[in-house]
This record gives structure tokens, C-alpha cells and sequence, in this order.
């Protein structure tokens, strides 16, 4: 028999103890194999809505009255022919009076003596010269029809250099009468009165003149415009809208696609002539025709209209109005191939990046709202993401921060579209970059602070978070965001009913935490980071379908409404989940360990819910409390709970899920430390269950189960028990199939051999088994033997180290103890 001391020596326990002076990546990876295990689960499923609606029936202003509605009525009427026009100002009838004027006055004592119009800004915008800026009614000029006639009547006596006006330049001339002593004049064009005006203008000194060309250069060039423009417009433009007037009021079987073909025509002779925004000069007349075109109720003709409307700079009412009908077109899937084949797209995302929010806010409401609609087709998002609809986005974003303290409303109601059109991008892969490269996830902290109590929008940024922090370079962008953590910890807190915005926020935290030390450590200090947690472990614990239910919640809930009752396991989930990723910093990981509550609702956990209903959530738990098991203070809430705990296990081992028996095993591989613990699994038959998993053809599964039969076999009556079961026999085939492969699994059977064997007892191997294993040993601790089947440098790395750490000096003291005398004469 070996001694006392060589006993000692031989039978350590599963939790070896590491030699702080020479620490390699393969001591790494063989602790975090073995203990601390990073969870990892499903990210939370969102539902299509089958209804395109501005806000969904889930929607936190649903039945609110004051909401924007998605449904509306729209027709010809609904639009302002004002608009067009460049005066703001509404037409007033002609005054049936004619002043008196000195004999003698100047053109600047002329203007003197008419009462001054108020200023307006479009005036000022246009920068009229001349007397004419002071003289015409503001905004009335650039729009008047082609001039048919005037009279030489007008007003006498004016100074030198200045040409009489027509009645129709005179503002207080009735332009409804004629004189009948006065024959008309010959008929101008538009561009030969236009011309007039111009040259009377050259020779003014009156106000509101702010420049002077030299004659003959920049007159003739506007000359020359206008007279194109003219030409332009009588050749092509004109024919067009009559085209268009006629078709429409036709019934031919292509009607809507003869009628798409003219407006694509039009929309490109005024591109090619420049004519399209506010400036041109006859907007009136187009848009007169292409509203009355609206009643033809074709969503493919309405999205042509839209496109050109826009393109001619629509504002006020009929920009709205245009927002919205595009808005109406896209609620229905059957119109997404009309976005697809027109640049309106194009028109929908200028519109968002040039309209003020404060001015058009409802236009761009619906504006966005299409986009949240359109972006749910795949062909459309990629369409998207080409057009720069992020970058976009992050500006208009920022420019809705300008305006909330005044507009609060309806940038809450633009930010819930944009969200959700973000939260649809965030789906295709190549946006990740763009989401990164445009500062999009501090920027929607920035949201998310600001409207912290819109359960909308916190609900649409948590589900793009949730989405794009499962990858690296989003992980990192977000991590750097200052006081994100304590942030989504207030937010859990305020919504901690709002089921589907706290899953998804305890996802992200689990994300963030899965590889990052310093995550784990920033989330865990910050202020009522556990007290949150741990209040909404305790709100979602079901606990009605037990009869174990506790008389005192814990920690004590405040009075409010109890949560939502469905879907309580998935929260747990990835609440437990973001516990079990924080134990796993060297300074977290024990505080947690003594954390009674905490440990008590994992247990509570275990107690309440079966493996066949909560499966995902019990795998969960039993990894957190083995991370937790792995810090042995003694104060530790697992220690003093050990016992109840092994028991709690004995369900998941004997269910029939494979990753919840392989959790528990984890667990009674750290605390089989205890005599206490290892007399329950002897006692309860449970070690059979663990020399069984040996035969399983998963190495983390045979890894866990060494581990445990390491520990039990510290005991000798525990021996005798594991040999009538064969577990030596299956420890030698489990080295034999697996240790070239996997070095830490072949230094554990090595372990739980030497545990065995080194304690004296008789029959475990056959004197031929015993030689077979010596022959293995000796071939497995030969370096070029033991690694010369793996060909890649990096790997053949790694395998050396666990190799010369994990495997070799277990191997030699087992072929020593093999070789004794006394172990061969007991045999």
C-alpha cells in the first residue's frame, strides 16, 4: 500500500491548485472549460406586423386620440393651387380708386406717397430692384399670366428716365375695367413684358433696388433665358399638360400607363431646362394639372404625381399632403414593386434631409412612416442602405435634438418611425458598418435618455441594440458609449412591466458581457445594478403553479401592478444569463457568491419550474450557480447552501436533456468538493448517472464526468461503489478515444484513474488492461507521438502546452502507481 503521504499527493481534488508563477493560455482555457462558463442564448424573436400601420395595435399610443392617423381620404381638393404661386399673401379685388398726383414729383417722392405693404420675407428672398419692389403687391409678379394687353393711361408726371407702368403693374388699378377712349395695345408674351419690366427697372433709383448691371450684359442674358424658358414651354411643356389633360379625361385601356409615361416626360424636359424647384416660373399651371390627376386613384400614376410635385418643391399643406399619399400607396405590399422601379425613393429621403421639423413635421412623420414599410422588403432595403438612408437618418436625428424642447410631440412620433425603419436595417449585415461609422448607437443613447418614458421608441432602439449587439465592432461602439449600462439599468427599472423592451435590453447586457472583463466589471458597479436585477428576477418569478410558494417575495416588491404573466421565462433567461457572464471577473464573481438573495432565487428557480416546461432557463441557472460555485469563501451563499443545491440538481441529471445533465454534472464537479455533498451523490445513486455519461460521445460531457468521479474517489468506500460500475474501464477507453484530440480531457481520466488506483483497490483492471493502459500512457507521453497528427502551427501550439501542462505529469505519476508492488500483488 503507498503511504499516507503519497495518498495525499495522489488524490487532489477536481480544483487543482494553480502555480500563480507560470500561467499559460492553456491554464486559461483549461479554467474556463472547467468553472466559469460565458452563457449564451437566442436573440429575442420579434413578430412581422402583419398590418402596415403607423403604430401598431402594440403601440403605446394606439388608442390615443391625439396620434397622427394611418388611414385618410385624400382627393384633388385637398391641395392648395396657392401653393404655386412664389406670393404668400391671398389675392385682393382691385380698389375702385384713382389717386391724384402732384404736378411735379420724382420717382422716389412717388413711391413716398403710397402706403407701404408689410414686409415679407419671400419679398426679400426674390430681391426685386427697382420701384416695382415697392410699388407691386408682395409676391404678385413672377407668377401673373402672359400680359394680353395695357393701356398708355397711367400714372403722368414721372420723373426723368422712367417708363409709364401698364394698369396691370399699377396696384391700385381696377384690372376688371377697360376704357373705351383707349384702344388695346398689340399683344406681348410673357417674356416681352417680362423684358418691359426689367428695362424700366435699369433705369429706377427707387427703393428696395440692391444692385445695377451695366446695360446690355446681364439683360440680355435673362432675355435670353426667358425667351428659351418661353420657347421651351410653348413647344413642350405646354403640349405635355395638354396631353395629360386629355388622356385623363379619356377611358383607354392603358390610361394609368399612358398617363405615367407623359409625367415621366414632363419630369424630364424641366429637368433638362432646369425648371424644376420653386423657380420655375409657371408651377401654377403644372401642379393644377397634376393634382386633378390624383382622383384617377392609381396608386402607380399618385406615385409619378408625388415624384414630380416633389421635385417642384412643394411646401405647407401640400407637402403634407403629398407625404401622406405616398405614405397611403405604401401601406399596402402589393405597391412595393412601383418603389422599386421609381426614384421616389430618392425624393422621400431629400425631403428628410432639407424640410425643418419644426415647420414640416407631420410630412416628415409620413415620410418616415413609408420608409418603416417599404424597409420590411428585403429588395427595398438593400435599395436603402445604397441610397445612404443611415446617414440620413443620424442627421435628421440630430436635428430633431435642436427642436424637442419646443416640438416634443412630434419629434416623439418621428423618432417611433425612425426607430423602427433602423431597427429593420439593422437586420441586413452589410449595415453594420454603416451603423458604427455613423455614431448611430451613442446617438440613440441620446434618444433614449431623452425620451425615456416613450416606451415606443425604447422599444425600437432595444430591439436594434438587441440585433446588433451580437456582433464585435457593434459590441465595442456601444460599450464605449458613455453611461450605457446605468442607462438601460434605469430604463429596466421604469419599464420593468413592459415585457418585450426588458428582454431585449437584458439580451444586449448579456452581449456585452459575454467577452469583456471590463463590461462585467462597469455593469456591476453601477448604482442598483444588483437591487434591479435581483427586483426583476423576483417580479417574473412564477410562482402560482407551485405549491411551494413563498408567504414574502424577495427582495420585497413596491406596490404596483404585477407584471405581464406570459413570456416570463424568456426574461429570466437572459436575466440569469447576464449574472452568470458577471461572475466570471475575479472581483465580481465572489461578491455575487455572497449574495443570498441571489442565490436563493436560482434555487427558487430550480425548485419551481421543470425541465420539460423551462428547459433553456434551468440550463442557465445550473451555469450560474456553477460559476459561482467555483469562488469558495466562507461566506459564500453556494457553500451554506450546498447541500440543498446538489439535491436541486438530482432533476436535471436524471432529465433527459443533454445540456441540462452536462450543466449539473459541472456543478457536482465543484462542490463534490465537500464530504457532504459527495455522501448525497453516493447515497442517492446518482454517481451510476455520472459513469454512464462516460460512455457519451461528447468530450465536455465525459470532461464534467471525470471531474466529479475525481472527487469521489477521494473517498475509498466511494471507490469500491464506482469499480462495481465499471468506471475504471470506461476511464481507460475515454483515454484511449480521446486524448490525442483533447489533452485537458485525457489529464482528467488521468486524474480520476490515479484516484482509483493509487487508493489500493483490487480488481479495477485486469493485469491485460493494466499493461494496455501502461502501453498507452507511454505512447501519449511521447511528445512526437502525441503530436504528430496535428499539421496546423497555431493549434499544434496549444495542444503542446495543455499537453506538457494538462496531461503529462498526471500521466507519469499514474504509470508509477501502476508499476508499484503492493498494486500489482493486489491485483
Amino acid at each position: 500500500m503507498v503511504s499516507m503521504e503519497k495518498k495525499q499527493d495522489i488524490c487532489s481534488p477536481f480544483v487543482p491548485q494553480h502555480n500563480a508563477l507560470r500561467k499559460t493560455s492553456a491554464e486559461i482555457v483549461s479554467e474556463a472549460r472547467q468553472f466559469l462558463r460565458v452563457q449564451s442564448t437566442q436573440r429575442p424573436f420579434t413578430p412581422r406586423d402583419g398590418h402596415r400601420q403607423l403604430f401598431g395595435n402594440g403601440s403605446d399610443r394606439a388608442n390615443h386620440t391625439s396620434r397622427p392617423p394611418s388611414t385618410f381620404s385624400l382627393h384633388a381638393q385637398n391641395f392648395d393651387r396657392p401653393d404655386s404661386r412664389p406670393g404668400s399673401g391671398t389675392r385682393l379685388s382691385p380698389l375702385n380708386y384713382k389717386p391724384k398726383f402732384p404736378n411735379s414729383c420724382d420717382a422716389e417722392d412717388l413711391v413716398k406717397l403710397f402706403p407701404k405693404p408689410p414686409a415679407d420675407p419671400l419679398e426679400i428672398k426674390r430681391k426685386l430692384t427697382g420701384p416695382r419692389s415697392c410699388l407691386l403687391r408682395v409676391g404678385s409678379l413672377p407668377k401673373l399670366p402672359p400680359v394680353e394687353g395695357y393701356t398708355d393711361e397711367g400714372i403722368s408726371n414721372l420723373g426723368p428716365g422712367q417708363k409709364q407702368l401698364s394698369p396691370k403693374q399699377h396696384p391700385y388699378t381696377d384690372h376688371t375695367k377697360t376704357r373705351g377712349s383707349h384702344k388695346p395695345a398689340p399683344r406681348r408674351t410673357a417674356s416681352e413684358s417680362r423684358i418691359m419690366h426689367l428695362d424700366a427697372d435699369q433705369g429706377s433709383t427707387g427703393c428696395g433696388a440692391e444692385r445695377r448691371t451695366e446695360p446690355g450684359k446681364e439683360d440680355n442674358s435673362r432675355s435670353s433665358e426667358e425667351d428659351a424658358e418661353s420657347m421651351l414651354w410653348n413647344h413642350k411643356v405646354a403640349a405635355l399638360l395638354q396631353q395629360l389633360e386629355t388622356v385623363a379625361a379619356g377611358s383607354s385601356e392603358g390610361l394609368v400607363d399612358h398617363l405615367c409615361d407623359l409625367c415621366e416626360s414632363l419630369h424630364g424636359t424641366l429637368a433638362e431646362a432646369d425648371m424644376l424647384g420653386r423657380h420655375c416660373k409657371r408651377r401654377s399651371g403644372i401642379l393644377r394639372t397634376l393634382f386633378r390627376l390624383i382622383d384617377i386613384n392609381s396608386a402607380q400614376l399618385n406615385l409619378h404625381i408625388a415624384k414630380l410635385c416633389l421635385a417642384l418643391s412643394v411646401s405647407g399643406n401640400n407637402l403634407l399632403n403629398i407625404c401622406k399619399l405616398i405614405f397611403q400607396i405604401s401601406r399596402s405590399e402589393s405597391n412595393d414593386i412601383f418603389f422599386q422601379n421609381n426614384s421616389i425613393i430618392d425624393c422621400l429621403l431629400c425631403v428628410l434631409s432639407n424640410e425643418d421639423v419644426s415647420t414640416s413635421g407631420e410630412a416628415l412623420l409620413y415620410c418616415v412612416g413609408t420608409l418603416k414599410f417599404l424597409s420590411g422588403n428585403s429588395l427595398i432595403l438593400r435599395l436603402l442602405l445604397d441610397k445612404n438612408c443611415i446617414g440620413v437618418a443620424q442627421k435628421l436625428i440630430q436635428r430633431i435634438h435642436m427642436v424637442e424642447k419646443t416640438h416634443f410631440t412630434i419629434a416623439g412620433h418621428i423618432l417611433v418611425q425612425l426607430t423602427a425603419t433602423m431597427r429593420n436595417l439593422a437586420d441586413h449585415p452589410d449595415s453594420r458598418p454603416l451603423f458604427v461609422s455613423f455614431s448611430i448607437l451613442p446617438e440613440l443613447c441620446v434618444v433614449l435618455r431623452h425620451h425615456c418614458r416613450d416606451q415606443d421608441i425604447c422599444t425600437n432602439i432595444s430591439r436594434i441594440y438587441s440585433k446588433l449587439s451580437s456582433y464585435s465592432e457593434c459590441r465595442l461602439a456601444l460599450a464605449q458609449t458613455p453611461d450605457c449600462y446605468q442607462l438601460f439599468l434605469e430604463l429596466l427599472s421604469k419599464h420593468y412591466q413592459k415585457q418585450d423592451l426588458v428582454v431585449r435590453l437584458l439580451f444586449t447586457l448579456g452581449n456585452l458581457t459575454a467577452k469583456s472583463d471590463e463590461a462585467r466589471q462597469q455593469l456591476f458597479q453601477c448604482e442598483g445594478c444588483m437591487d434591479t436585477l435581483l427586483f426583476l428576477y423576483d417580479s417574473y418569478q412564477r410562482r402560482e403553479t407551485s405549491p411551494h410558494t413563498h408567504s414574502q417575495k424577495v427582495p420585497p416588491s413596491p406596490s404596483k401592478p404585477a407584471p405581464p404573466m406570459s413570456g416570463e421565462d424568456d426574461v429570466l433567461v437572459k436575466l440569469v444569463r447576464v449574472v452568470a457572464n458577471m461572475c466570471i471577473h475575479p472581483s465580481v464573481g465572489p461578491a455575487l457568491a455572497t449574495n443570498s438573495t441571489c442565490v436563493k432565487l436560482l434555487m427558487e428557480t430550480l425548485e419551481l419550474r421543470s425541465v420539460q416546461e423551462s428547459e433553456e432557463l434551468l440550463v442557465n441557472v445550473a451555469a450560474t450557480i456553477n460559476n459561482l460555485s467555483f469562488y469558495q469563501e466562507t461566506n459564500s451563499a453556494v457553500r451554506h447552501s450546498q447541500l440543498n443545491i446538489a439535491k436541486l440538481m438530482m432533476k436535471l441529471v436524471l432529465s433527459s436533456s443533454m445540456d441540462a445533465m452536462l450543466e449539473a454534472t459541472r456543478v457536482y464537479g465543484n462542490l463534490s468538493q465537500s464530504k457532504d455533498v459527495r455522501d448525497i451523490i453516493m447515497q442517492h445513486k446518482v454517481y451510476r448517472f455520472v459513469v454512464t455519461l462516460l460512455d457519451s460521445k461528447s468530450t465536455e460531457m465525459c470532461f464534467s464526468a471525470c471531474g466529479v468521479l475525481t472527487n469521489l474517489a477521494l473517498d475509498p468506500l466511494n471507490r469500491v461503489s464506482l469499480s462495481l460500475e465499471g468506471a475504471a474501464v470506461k476511464l481507460v477507453d475515454c483515454l484511449r478515444d480521446f486524448g490525442p484530440g483533447d489533452w485537458q480531457l485525457a489529464g482528467q481520466a488521468c486524474q480520476a484513474l490515479w484516484n482509483l488506483i493509487g487508493g489500493g483497490s483490487e480488481k479495477l483492471l485486469s493485469p491485460k488492461e493494466r499493461e494496455s493502459l501502461l502501453e498507452t500512457l507511454a505512447t501519449y507521453s511521447d511528445e512526437e507521438e502525441a503530436l504528430k497528427w496535428v499539421e496546423n502551427e497555431d493549434i499544434r501550439d496549444f495542444h503542446r502546452a495543455s499537453w506538457e501542462l494538462e496531461f503529462l505529469p498526471v500521466a507519469q505519476k499514474l504509470m508509477k502507481t501502476l508499476q508499484l508492488p503492493d498494486v500489482h500483488a493486489g491485483t
